[in-house]
């Protein structure tokens, strides 16, 4: 799994136990989900359709740093599945996890539409 993002966690994005709150997470996750999308998709039109079960492994507390990870489980005609794991930079120890995160591909009216690729790609290869 390759981890683009890191996040610092300060306290507003803090529970009232004075850990992460998922909900903020689960926010950074899904923007992570969507760039990730755009940028294989090449449209800045894609919507998250389905998360599957998130477990939540440990927390993260006021200070710490966090990575996030992505990955492609597949791609389907007009959407491409996502995994996710985020982990603390430092210790490594899991955060969360969540197994097939859906995001769709969309066109004209808000329809999906298919995108026509099959694997993925890196930037710097559609440059060449």
């Amino acid at each position: 799994m390759k981890f683009h993002t890191r996040k610092w966690v300060k306290p507003e994005d803090l529970n009232p136990n004075g850990t992460l709150f998922g909900g903020r997470l689960l926010e950074w996750i899904d923007e992570e989900a969507a760039l990730y999308t755009i940028i294989q998709l090449e449209n800045q039109k894609v919507v998250t359709k389905y998360m599957s079960e998130i477990d939540f492994k440990s927390s993260a507390r006021e200070g710490d740093i966090i990575e996030i990870g992505i990955e492609v489980v597949k791609f389907g005609k007009a959407s491409l599945t996502l995994s996710s794991e985020v982990r603390n930079k430092m210790t490594h120890e899991t955060i969360i996890t969540i197994s097939n995160i859906v995001m769709v591909n969309l066109g004209e009216g808000g329809k999906s539409k298919p995108h026509g690729k099959t694997e993925v790609e890196f930037v710097e290869d559609r440059l060449k």
